[in-house]
């Protein structure tokens, strides 16, 4: 507020001062000209009456002569004074419409307004520094989970696209540069609610300069930061960067993981998916040679992991100097068929078009289909407003990088638990992986599984808690079942039970729960707002205990608990 005040009395420094001067010079020429009164007698108006003559006079010029009719000299005066204050106002109102627009004073307006609206923040809130296609991703999905957000992004028309975005929870959002710290702290870095930063903003140093500054400021807050290359990963993870996601790697470990365990696969993309995403099918890519386009960061990293497999690849780059492709790398885009049948495209098992240009890309797949259309095909979409172009070429695997890093930092932000079920499962062989596979199909319908934390507490699992307490016995096949009908299971899977430093994969329903144990489930989102009813309402786990709906008066519930725990 002092900002704005500051820069608006700068702005019209010069007309305030012409208005004063110019209600001074009238004012003064009213008191200095004599008149007369009703009887003709001479008389002079005061201070008070020129005054308020001449302030209504200059912003309306329709009054009446006060408090006499004035002579030939006083009106005389008093036309001169209507062009002076007429064209100071016009002057002055010149000068504040210009405030108005101008960009600096807005921007002041806007960093206030900012300021204000995450001071009022009182809930639990993370700050996103980016609203490219990660940063709409992550706020939507979020918001979607009443999770509060406040959005920085240095383009403005990203950020008039949050005003119009239509979340169902008030999300402040700014145009200005995160490398500012007063910038982060505007948005709430030393907020006490502030749960977290996450920068993923299209620039590798902006993102290093927001985590070096949260260091700084608060070091224990958590930072989760994109980065593209290796020596930016490296610099980022020197200060304590919590979490780093390089979605190129992430790709190519996942597409490596395809050759050798395509379930696994299949668990990893069903488990981290976007919520209501249709669910993937299961795919198995061909050995053999691999034709890649493009040896930029993307496709060093696909090569780095395809090589571990065992797989050969045919490596086409546009700019050999620059990328250092492999010896015996063929120069050109891809997008030629000669390119293309000298990679031996035609007795290629697949495609990798893995350039940083879409059109590129798209003219690369369509290409190769042409010369070969047996082909498994993997493409690189860069940008999101191109879906309904990468859906009709109809792609084997399609890698869009914004959906790579918004899946990692959902799991790390909604369910922690998640990234230790993924590394527990990646020790597992191919058969488990089928065996969870075929649970997962059976709890879904057309759309991948959402996936939750029961934290079992006092606060919130109080009536589990209640009833453990009191000796009752519960597993998690009865917290599992349908509020609405005890003969009936909820559609979801117990993946992750995790009690203090043990955690065990897959625990059966028979297993019995204990405080302060911590369970991930993967199903439908009915199943979760079901089982949250179950975990805090008295009456509803005790009908899933018993299969006996009872009245919710006092001393029916006294009742009832001596009765389950006498049945226990």
């Amino acid at each position: 507020m002092q900002n704005i005040i500051f820069v608006i009395l700068r702005r019209i420094r010069r007309p305030l001062i012409a208005l004063i001067c110019s209600y001074a010079i009238s004012v003064a020429g009213f008191t200095l000209i004599p008149g007369a009164d009703a009887q003709g007698n001479p008389w002079r108006m005061d201070f008070f009456h020129a005054f308020y003559f001449v302030s209504f006079m200059g912003s309306t010029i329709g009054f009446g002569e006060i408090p006499y009719p004035f002579t030939d000299a006083q009106r005389l005066w008093a036309t001169a004074t209507i062009y002076i204050t007429v064209i100071t106002w016009l002057y002055a109102i010149g000068s504040i419409l210009s405030i108005m627009n101008d960009k600096e004073f807005r921007r002041v307006l806007a960093f206030s307004a900012f300021s204000r609206a995450v001071r009022k923040i009182r809930e639990p809130f993370y700050l996103i520094c980016g609203f490219g296609d990660t940063g709409t991703l992550l706020v939507r999905e979020l918001a979607s989970r009443d999770i509060a957000c406040a959005v920085i992004d240095i383009d403005e028309s990203r950020v008039h696209a949050l005003e119009i975005e239509g979340l169902p929870i008030n999300t402040p959002g700014l145009c200005a540069d995160v490398n500012e710290a007063d910038v982060l702290m505007a948005a709430g870095l030393r907020n006490r609610h502030c749960q977290g930063v996450v920068a993923v903003t299209n620039s590798d140093s902006s993102n290093l300069k927001v985590a070096i500054t949260t260091k700084l400021l608060r070091p224990r807050l958590q930072v989760i930061c994109r980065a593209e290359t290796q020596d930016t990963a490296k610099n980022m993870a020197s200060f304590g960067t919590d979490h780093i996601i390089n979605p190129f790697d992430t790709f190519a470990d996942r597409f490596g993981m395809l050759f050798h365990s395509p379930a696994m696969h299949l668990v990893y993309e069903w488990i981290t998916a976007i919520h209501d995403t249709p669910l993937k099918d299961f795919v198995v890519p061909p050995r053999g040679l691999w034709v890649l386009c493009g040896y930029g960061r993307f496709g060093k990293a696909v090569r780095k992991h395809l090589s571990i497999e065992g797989v050969q690849t045919s490596t086409i780059e546009a700019d050999p100097s620059g990328t250092r492709p492999p010896e015996g790398a063929i120069i050109g885009r891809g997008t030629e068929a000669v390119t293309l049948r000298e990679a031996r495209i035609e007795s290629a098992a697949g495609v990798i078009a893995g350039t940083d240009d879409d059109t590129n890309n798209l003219s690369i797949l369509m290409t190769a289909k042409d010369l070969n259309p047996d082909l498994f095909t993997v493409v690189r979409q860069n940008q999101r407003s191109n879906d309904a172009l990468f859906a009709a070429a109809r792609a084997n695997l399609i890698m869009q990088p914004s959906t790579i890093i918004a899946r990692r930092i959902l799991s790390l932000i909604i369910t922690p638990l998640l990234a230790d079920f993924l590394k527990l499962a990646r020790e597992r062989d191919e058969e488990w992986a089928n065996i969870l596979v075929s649970r997962v199909t059976g709890a879904l319908t057309d759309s991948a599984p959402q996936t939750w934390t029961l934290n079992i507490d006092a606060v919130k699992s109080p009536a589990v808690i209640m009833l453990l307490n009191e000796g009752t016995s519960i597993n998690i096949s009865q917290i599992t079942t349908d509020p609405n009908d005890s003969s009936r299971q909820l559609p979801c899977v117990p993946l992750l039970l995790k009690r203090g430093n043990h955690l065990e994969l897959l625990p059966e329903m028979e297993t019995l729960i204990q405080d302060r144990d911590q369970l991930l489930f993967c199903g439908i989102d009915a199943a979760r707002l079901a089982m949250k009813t179950t975990l805090r309402n008295f009456n509803v786990l005790s009908y899933v205990l018993t299969g006996v709906d009872r009245p919710s008066g006092y001393v029916w519930r006294w009742l009832t608990r001596k009765k389950i725990t006498s049945a226990a």
